[in-house]
């Protein structure tokens, strides 16, 4: 696990910003919007030849932070008004920039390899078992790319649903579990909050009779007393993702935790107050017996890469939701690949950040 991260140094550490446009290979559709690219910034911290990376990823209408608020913040740093410290309170709601600033401080002391921890941790580098995602799309279609993730081996996939009418993806459903039993295939839905309070409990009725693991904020964000009565009442696990962006006291994580006990809560650092809130929601979380898997906020393999690194410091129990690498025409190339359902570091690939180097 993490602590508290800051840099004390006696020499000048010079600091660049890169923006950079991150191009989907498909055109990414959830509930909210169809995504065709998407903005991501990389924070440098360079000194005596030793450069530490860091991503700050923001997903527009998801993050609290605006995009306009970002791009302040990284020429604050980057100008030296803001110290190198991802604990400054004027970092305290703009997640993402906490978590490029770790990250990017990690790295550098760690030797500015992308090694963002001591290199007597193995572990850091485990093969880590994840879910095969499948986007919002047709019946067709999404049924072509959820075969597609099973002749791959994996025994768990995530659908999006919330997007089709409701019984294209009833039927959808039906037809994967007429090939495939629960016994050899996982799945879990994510409905992004798409699902009304008149419907929610008849639709998770629904959805139950093929055997789905969990389905990720069936309602939209806020509505506590109704997602309290459903974690309660519904006949499929409940896991918690967007309920949990912006609130970053330990208190208020308690309380809602508290309030609604759902089955599972689902982490994206960059989302979730960097890799040290983040980590703060799973010891809350597990001291109430509530499960959690990590997923990436979409960024490039830099931030794939912080956020595998710091997941293996645990023990993982479940597939995680990392195999987002594969996503971008243009992401940076990275020793982390996705094999046999498993995202596996694999050394004899170099790093090659030469598309964002300044």
């Amino acid at each position: 696990m993490v602590g508290k991260v800051c840099l004390r140094l006696d020499e000048e550490l010079k600091t660049f910003i890169r923006e950079y446009d991150l191009i989907f290979s498909f055109p990414a559709k959830t509930s909210r919007e169809v995504m065709k690219a998407r903005k991501t910034w990389f924070l440098f911290f360079s000194q005596n030849g030793i450069t530490g990376i860091g991503e700050c990823a923001p997903i527009g209408g998801l993050s609290i932070e605006t995009l306009d608020e970002v791009r302040i913040a990284l020429r604050k740093i980057a100008e030296g008004e803001i110290p190198f410290d991802p604990f400054d309170i004027r970092l305290q709601h703009l997640s993402s920039v906490r978590f490029a600033m770790e990250t990017a401080l990690l790295d550098f002391q760690c030797g500015g390899n992308r090694r963002l921890f001591d290199d007597t941790e193995p572990n850091r580098f485990r093969n880590i078992s994840i879910n095969g995602l499948v986007w919002m799309n047709d019946f067709s279609s999404m049924l072509t790319e959820a075969q597609k993730k099973i002749e791959m081996g994996f025994r768990c996939i995530k659908l999006k649903v919330g997007s089709i009418d409701f019984k294209e993806e009833l039927r959808l459903l039906s037809t994967i579990r007429k090939k495939f039993s629960a016994e050899y295939l996982e799945i879990r839905l994510d409905a992004n909050g798409a699902f009304s309070a008149d419907n929610v409990l008849e639709k998770l009725e629904a959805l139950s009779v093929f055997h789905i693991h969990s389905i990720e904020q069936p309602i939209s964000k806020g509505q506590t007393e109704l997602m309290s009565r459903l974690c309660a009442q519904s006949p499929i696990p409940i896991a918690l993702d967007e309920e949990l962006i912006g609130i970053y006291n330990t208190k208020k994580k308690e309380e809602l935790l508290d309030a609604v006990h759902p089955s599972y809560i689902i982490l994206k650092p960059s989302l979730h107050g960097g890799i040290a809130g983040t980590t703060e929601w799973i010891q809350i979380a597990r001291q109430r017996n509530i499960n959690w898997w990590a997923t990436s906020a979409l960024e490039s393999n830099i931030g794939l890469n912080a956020i595998a690194q710091w997941a293996n410091g645990f023990s993982l129990t479940i597939p995680q939701g990392l195999g987002t690498g594969g996503l971008f025409i243009n992401n940076i190339v990275s020793p982390w690949k996705v094999i046999n359902a498993e995202l596996c570091y694999t050394p004899t690939i170099e790093w090659d950040i030469s598309e964002i180097v300044i």
